[in-house]
């Protein structure tokens, strides 16, 4: 029987590779979206993957979504969180909407996520969960104090989770992207863009199936020794 791996953020980007991909190697997908519609539906009618509206950043919202994928599909049996969003300004301009909108769906989703799944998985005892941190998260950057945080946090939840899961043979890991090709990114003001590129050794943007390779490896039945690491995909953009 096929795994059933449910991908938050998962109609674009990294997201949406990410559940392509793992269509692709025999599991049962389901992809989360949040508020854009017209996009779920073009990934849907494209790909076939269900996809499914809530917010992560809404604890009762995950709750009730698992609930409702799990009665359609059956078990979660691998979590990915990829759900993000950035608003991004010098920490002496931010104000507190900024700083909590990001804090909330970055890491607060996690936490949303998790707590809806973590108790099934330990019955079963089995479960792969992916957190998409960021190399920001490891790096800092400038104008992005809230998203630095939050991705830096998620990277500590993964470890404490790790922890608590390895004895039901459930790992956590993380994966710190480097900067990718997807919509958030092109937003970038093009100049700005030029110089992140010109800082990356490989020289380029990463592309988001490379991102999607690094979470299909982590989440593989074999991949059961591997769990509390962070995997940097981030083309030697920064060496931790």
């Amino acid at each position: 029987m096929a795994r059933t791996a449910l991908v938050t953020g998962g109609v674009s980007g990294i997201g949406a590779a990410t559940a392509k991909m793992l269509r692709d190697a025999g599991y049962t997908v389901i992809a989360n979206f949040f508020g854009n519609a017209d996009e779920a539906d073009s990934f849907h009618a494209a790909t076939g993957i269900p996809a499914r509206e809530w917010n992560v950043a809404d604890y009762e919202a995950c709750r009730k979504g698992v609930e409702a994928v799990e009665r359609e599909f059956g078990p979660v049996d691998v979590l990915v969180n990829n759900a993000g969003i950035t608003r991004d300004s010098t920490l002496h301009k931010m104000t507190p909407e900024q700083w909590r909108e990001v804090i909330d769906v970055d890491l607060g989703g996690c936490f949303n996520m998790c707590r809806s799944v973590i108790e099934g998985m330990r019955e079963r005892r089995f479960g792969r969960i992916v957190n998409i941190s960021s190399v920001n998260g490891l790096s800092g950057q400038f104008g992005q104090t809230n998203y630095a945080a939050a991705k830096a946090g998620v990277i500590g939840f993964t470890k404490a989770l790790a922890l608590e899961g390895a004895s039901r043979n459930i790992t956590v890991n993380a994966i710190a992207p480097g900067y990718t090709d997807t919509g958030m990114v092109q937003a970038v003001p093009e100049k700005t863009l030029e110089a992140i590129v010109t800082g990356v050794p490989v020289g380029r943007l990463g592309e988001p199936d490379e991102i999607a390779r690094g979470v299909l490896f982590l989440v593989d039945d074999k991949s059961a020794f591997i769990t509390g690491a962070t995997l940097s995909i981030n083309g030697g953009k920064y060496l931790a």
